[in-house]
């Protein structure tokens, strides 16, 4: 898994106006409507049993039993047209649905 920089800036930016360090948690849960669904939640601190990824100094964390869902996945941030959010880019999606938030395998 990547942490793009686009996501590693706005996770700087983010934690630069709450004035403390951010960390950004993905999480794969069971739902949505493709059979699975992305969770975001930006949190101070870590589980001892997280996947930490890192980019220009700004982490992304994955619990154990969403990392096999996640393999080789791009985490990144868009600003576009129909909103600003962080996104999984995964290539091990076989189907998603229009909005990206959920996807089946």
């Amino acid at each position: 898994m990547v942490l793009a920089a686009s996501a590693a800036r706005r996770l700087a930016k983010l934690g630069a106006a709450e004035g403390r360090t951010l960390m950004l948690r993905v999480a794969v849960d069971g739902g949505g409507c493709s059979g699975f669904q992305y969770r975001f939640e930006l949190v101070e601190t870590a589980q001892d049993d997280d996947l930490h990824v890192e980019c220009d100094g700004q982490a992304v964390l994955v619990d154990p039993v969403s990392v096999p869902f996640l393999k080789n996945a791009e985490i990144a941030f868009v600003d576009e047209l129909a909103g600003a959010q962080f996104v999984v880019r995964n290539p091990n999606a076989a189907s998603s649905c229009g909005c990206g938030v959920s996807f089946s395998i």
